[in-house]
């Protein structure tokens, strides 16, 4: 009967094991989903309203960072948030140019998504 029990236990512990494992790659997947959502952005609204999106998008990346174990995947998601302040920095300095901004964040993008595989 110990036996039975001792097997028993094992198999719940790995059964536990295994779900927060599935827990982990949910949180990874949904964090990716919904930080690759959050990478389009209007470069065609006014600059102040260009800034605060800037910054929400920023402000939501950097938690969804704060809430992911997988430390590649935190890391790419700060560079995203760095960016998007990067870009509400160069707004609020009447930068008129984003050729480069667009081009750095689709290389952060690209990044992004290597994190997510």
């Amino acid at each position: 009967m110990k036996l039975a029990w001792g097997s028993g236990m094992a198999v719940l512990a790995l059964v536990l094991a295994g779900c927060d494992q599935v827990d982990a790659a949910t949180s990874k997947t949904s964090a990716c989903a919904e930080a690759l959502g959050l990478s389009n952005i209007d470069v065609h609204l006014d600059p102040e309203a260009l800034a605060q999106q800037a910054q929400q998008k920023a402000d939501r990346l950097r938690q969804l960072a704060s809430e992911v174990s997988d430390q590649d995947l935190k890391q790419q998601l700060g560079t995203m948030a760095d960016s998007y302040l990067a870009l509400e920095q160069r707004k609020l300095d009447n930068l008129s140019n984003l050729n480069d901004w667009l081009q750095r964040n689709a290389a952060n993008l690209s990044a992004l998504r290597e994190a997510c595989l």
